[in-house]
């Protein structure tokens, strides 16, 4: 129900990351399926730049957009370092635990300050799983610095938010300079109907990479994670005319005219060989046989029909489901890529002789 408007999203993400007169493949880890729950189907979009689920930090009222953006991403914790596992640091008056606190209230001010010096306004924090990433003290001084804040941002998003932006990731606050941040148009919150709200990234810089962001809504989450399925399912669909650039008939009419002809060739050389043709053409009819039964119509019925059909010369005719018989399936634009049933056969052929290769089998206990 949906076609109209994820079929679009599909074609125009992989065109966005190739290029579609030298590509032959397509590494869908540059195309970014982001989830929200809110809105509705129709609300799915291909977004021109980078959209992260993550929210702003707010804590100390710091900026909420940012224009020519200068981003940063970093990998330390803007917080206090922590002791080693075995050991401890005891407190025993006022005087010691202010000046803890003053020390660490310095070593954040330095850090936040030397972020600063590099002209960097947007701050992207991986997520750490050792201590807290930031503090309120040190969202404070990012605040007043002016600096934007996105915090959590996972481990296996990294590689593509680099590549997205041209921004490279900095482990080490020492390593942090100007050379490492990525001039962004634009950085702001983006609030959506329903609940929540993203981080939306636009105006990049076209020379740091082919990616782009799919932006995908649902009203609840068993709706959301079927409609990111189907465009991924799509994706894979044109990857695969990448791959091979060729379509054929669909409703199974090219397995069942590979099955006829298969059988037409078994007849005319006899001999053991026929026998292993046959059975290759007559393993062929189930997938005519498994689309009828899936759709709810009569598979024996159907497949002979669509087997006389075939005999006939009618090499088009394919399962209509729609209509729930045999029609020219080409004049009923119902195509798929050639890449798909050729992997199919060819694996499935794999599978079998590397069966036949099998001389005994060892039950273990």
């Amino acid at each position: 129900a949906n076609a109209d408007i994820l079929a679009p999203i599909a074609v125009d993400a992989v065109l966005k990351v190739i290029d579609s007169k030298t590509a032959d493949n397509v590494d869908l880890n540059d195309i970014k399926i982001v989830k929200k729950i809110g809105g509705t189907t129709d609300d799915c979009e291909l977004v021109d730049g980078l959209v992260l689920s993550q929210r702003i930090s707010k804590v100390a009222g710091g900026p909420r957009r940012v224009e020519n953006a200068k981003v940063g991403l970093i990998q330390f914790c803007l917080s206090a370092p922590k002791t080693d596992m075995e050991s401890g640091i005891q407190v025993r008056d006022y005087a010691q635990m202010d000046r803890l606190l003053r020390e660490e209230r310095t070593l954040v001010a330095k850090m936040v300050k030397q972020i600063a010096k590099t002209g960097c306004n947007v701050l992207l924090v991986q997520k750490s799983i050792l201590r807290d990433a930031v503090t309120d003290l040190s969202l404070d001084f990012c605040a007043k610095a002016k600096i934007l804040v996105v915090r959590d941002i996972e481990r296996d998003e990294i590689e593509f938010v680099s590549k997205i932006l041209g921004v490279e990731p900095v482990a080490s606050l020492d390593h942090f300079t100007a050379e490492k941040l990525a001039n962004v148009g634009n950085v702001h919150e983006d609030f959506l109907s329903g609940e929540g709200s993203i981080v939306r990234f636009t105006g990049l810089n076209p020379a740091a990479g082919g990616c782009c962001s799919i932006l995908v809504r649902a009203s609840n989450q068993l709706l959301l994670d079927e409609t990111e399925r189907s465009i991924h399912d799509s994706l894979c669909v044109v990857r695969s005319l990448v791959k091979k650039k060729a379509l054929i008939p669909g409703g199974a009419a090219p397995e069942m005219e590979v099955s006829q002809k298969l059988a037409t060739w078994a007849r005319s050389i006899g001999g053991v060989n026929a026998v292993c043709i046959e059975q290759f053409a007559e393993a062929l009819e189930l997938v005519p046989y498994t689309l009828a039964e899936n759709a709810g119509m009569q598979p024996v019925e159907i497949v002979t029909k669509l087997r006389a059909a075939h005999a006939q010369g009618e090499k088009y005719a394919g399962i209509n489901v729609k209509k729930g018989c045999i029609s020219d399936i080409y004049q009923e634009k119902v195509v798929q890529p050639l890449l798909v049933s050729t992997s199919c056969i060819s694996m499935a052929t794999e599978t079998v002789r590397m069966i036949l290769k099998i001389d005994d089998i060892v039950i273990s206990r």
